[in-house]
């Protein structure tokens, strides 16, 4: 995907993540999923998202340019995934919540500490390597210091986002998970019934309009 695809609202380029390929290359192993959920953060607007309270060392690369990666720990056990959006100095991204595996299912159970064998099969089974912000990251050894601002719209990357054509039939729009501030906010995006979402329980919202923020 171009860098232009990701300088726009956080709130389009999430919707729009629904259905594209994110790759993990590492060294030999090529590692693939499709994006089935996403969630939007609106930057200094939006009291849930880490550019709220404005420019750090820590949050740099929210504030462009668009297209890189932002990598956060979480409750001292996993890390988040998210991509910059909006034109540089101004701040938005992404997180990615969830993928449906397509290459390389072994090498991810692997990462993810399961028995390759036990992802053979059912999406039930499948369910487990991706479903969730951590287990994603997991699953693909993403980190915040080996991931941290990596240019994911160049394929040349070892973290990058492709189109393989896949068209979702029907997206829902919900609440956000996992967070207290600004919780209201219709801002997750998900392929509609999909099996490998992370939350299937939370009720559905009508989709926000989009602007300007």
């Amino acid at each position: 995907m171009a860098p232009d695809f990701f300088n726009r609202d956080p709130r389009q380029v999430a919707r729009d993540l629904l259905g594209k390929v994110l790759v993990r290359r590492d060294g030999r192993k090529l590692m693939a999923g499709r994006v089935v959920e996403t969630e939007a953060y609106l930057g200094a607007d939006d009291a849930a998202a880490h550019a709220a309270s404005g420019l750090t060392s820590r949050n740099r690369v929210l504030f462009g340019p668009p297209g890189h990666a932002y990598v956060y720990f979480i409750y001292g056990n996993h890390y988040c995934l998210n991509v910059s959006c909006m034109p540089e100095g101004q701040a938005g991204c992404v997180l990615f919540r969830a993928l449906e595996p397509l290459v390389g299912f072994a090498e991810m159970a692997r990462r993810r500490g399961m028995p390759p064998e036990s992802c053979r099969g059912s999406p039930k089974s499948l369910r487990k390597l991706a479903s969730g912000p951590g287990r994603m990251c997991e699953a693909l050894s993403i980190t915040r210091p080996r991931d941290n601002g990596v240019n994911m719209t160049s394929r040349w990357s070892s973290l990058w986002i492709g189109d393989d054509g896949f068209q979702p039939k029907h997206i829902t729009t919900t609440t956000r998970v996992g967070i207290t501030k600004d919780a209201h906010h219709p801002l997750r995006y998900l392929i509609a019934e999909h099996p490998f979402i992370s939350a299937p329980r939370i009720e559905k919202t009508a989709d926000p309009s989009l602007r300007s923020g």
